[in-house]
């Protein structure tokens, strides 16, 4: 059961890497410091914006807008530590 335990938090430790990869891509695409237009950043942003995107699209769906401001990613990293804490709970 713990190896299992220990699966599923590696899974999710990656999946919360590459969510702040994906902000940290658009921000740098955003502030044009890094060229969009590039094959490799292109397919860098496609990859995380397709394991990203489904998710976040139904927080922004949900959340109210602030403007500019998008939150959708730090409501989900807050749920994704909660979904977590809450597994060990019940487990230990």
């Amino acid at each position: 059961m713990y190896s299992l335990l220990s699966l599923i938090d590696t899974i999710v430790d990656l999946y919360c890497f590459t969510l702040i990869a994906y902000v940290v891509v658009i921000w740098l695409v955003t502030f044009n410091i890094i060229n969009p237009w590039q094959p490799l950043t292109r397919s860098i942003i496609n990859g995380l914006s397709r394991l990203h995107d489904p998710v976040l699209d139904w927080i922004r769906s949900v959340v109210p807008s602030l403007g500019g401001l998008d939150i959708s990613p730090v409501i989900l990293l807050l749920a994704i530590q909660f979904a977590r804490n809450l597994l060990f709970e019940l487990i230990a």
